[in-house]
């Protein structure tokens, strides 16, 4: 086993980090790094200060409520999200970053990381959500899936 490249090194930081998510759905890790420099990191989970889903349950369950759909009925932050506010409430500039997801990110997550300013999104992972992809595209967001 040689030494893993950049893209592989980030991609496993970030399903280390995903590993701290409370989602009873999808355990899901992001970091966001600029020259080669971790600058940011966020899993998925509940507000600060809020009980856990894996504590009260999760209302998108009980509903079998399909993945990619109707999220505005989760009390919890995307991976991506908590990183990006992570940033933002500590003054941390990520414009012109890459951000690592541990799966592609959805619609809601990918306004949000074009609108900061990042340049790249690498993910792993599958995630139903073609409009993001779309969306990527025309903002010229560069999205990488490593295999």
């Amino acid at each position: 086993m040689g030494r893993p490249t950049w893209d592989d090194y980030f991609m496993e930081i970030a399903e280390t980090v995903a590993k701290r998510s409370t989602c009873l759905r999808r355990h899901v890790g992001a970091i966001i790094v600029r020259e080669k420099r971790i600058l940011a990191t966020g899993y998925n989970g509940t507000l600060t200060g809020l009980p856990h889903c894996e504590e009260i349950g999760c209302i998108r369950e009980e509903k079998n409520v399909p993945s990619g759909q109707m999220q505005e009925l989760c009390r919890g932050l995307h991976g991506e999200q908590n990183a990006l506010l992570f940033a933002a409430s500590n003054g941390v500039d990520i414009k012109n970053a890459t951000i690592y997801c541990t799966h592609q990110p959805c619609i809601l997550c990918a306004k949000m990381i074009i609108q900061a300013g990042i340049t790249r999104a690498v993910f792993k992972g599958e995630y139903p959500d073609e409009m993001a992809q779309k969306l990527f595209k025309e903002a010229k967001v560069e999205l990488c899936q490593l295999q």
